[in-house]
């Protein structure tokens, strides 16, 4: 297990674990922290062998409870303004990542922390979790992308009734608005879930599921004509691979196919 101060990091297969370290509080998001996660996953974009990323918060209470309230206390404006900063950029490499990202929330996610969790790809929460964007009733608007993620993931409407209500939403409500893609069952670690979910996303073929997400994401800010030229580059790059022909050749034979990314 790789250990920085701030977050770990562990292998199981080809998942790898990213956990917010600072259970003492709440996995708030120190400036320390926020460097940390664009490092790590910098670091595992690069990474063949890694096929998953799952992100996690240390301890039973929060994924992450937001901003690192004691940190901001003493900031200057222009302090405040350099933070912004480092959310954009950290998140941005979470965004950009090149294996799927599943934010594990094993409590709490409000403010910065549930902008983290919709930076990711896909979300499971616990049974027990809640998630919310309160910052309009602190006198300020989620600054680290929720205001532009949040309408992309549930529409323009649903996004402007969470963010100006400031409501915290449990589980089972986060599912049936589509903030969530799955709730862990009562009694079952939430990373244990995420893992379930994802367990065919470890054997698939890595260059379809980057060309997938590339066609999505960057899609979302195109005319349909021109979504259609990103999604006709995004499908040559798997219809160069050696992982479609192994596809076609697994058919075929009647097994299971084995995809290197290659």
């Amino acid at each position: 297990m790789s250990t920085y101060e701030n977050v770990t990091l562990e292998r199981d297969g080809g998942w790898a674990v990213v956990t917010l370290n600072r259970p003492d509080a709440m996995n708030s998001l120190s400036r320390a922290l926020v460097r940390e996660l664009g490092d790590v996953f910098r670091a595992l974009s690069a990474d063949p062998t890694v096929r998953v990323v799952i992100l996690t918060g240390a301890g039973e209470k929060a994924f992450c409870a937001g901003a690192d309230l004691k940190e901001r206390k003493g900031m200057t404006d222009d302090d405040v303004r350099a933070m912004l900063g480092y959310y954009r950029e950290s998140f941005g490499a979470i965004d950009r990542c090149t294996r799927p990202v599943v934010a594990a929330l094993n409590g709490v996610a409000l403010g910065g922390g549930f902008e983290l969790a919709l930076a990711c790809d896909l979300r499971v929460a616990a049974a027990t979790a809640l998630v919310g964007l309160p910052e309009t009733t602190l006198a300020i608007i989620p600054g680290a992308g929720g205001t532009q993620r949040l309408p992309r993931l549930v529409g323009t409407g649903k996004a402007k009734e969470l963010i100006l209500l400031g409501r915290r939403i449990a589980a089972p409500e986060a599912l049936a608005l589509g903030l969530v893609t799955a709730v862990a069952e009562p009694g079952e670690r939430v990373v244990d879930a995420a893992k379930k979910l994802t367990a065919h996303l470890v054997t698939g073929a890595p260059i379809a599921l980057a060309a997938a997400m590339e066609a999505v994401d960057e899609g979302a800010d195109l005319d349909f004509e021109a979504g259609l030229d990103l999604e006709a580059r995004c499908y040559e790059k798997t219809l160069q691979s050696t992982d479609r022909r192994e596809a076609l050749a697994a058919f075929a034979e009647k097994r299971k196919p084995v995809y290197r990314g290659e």
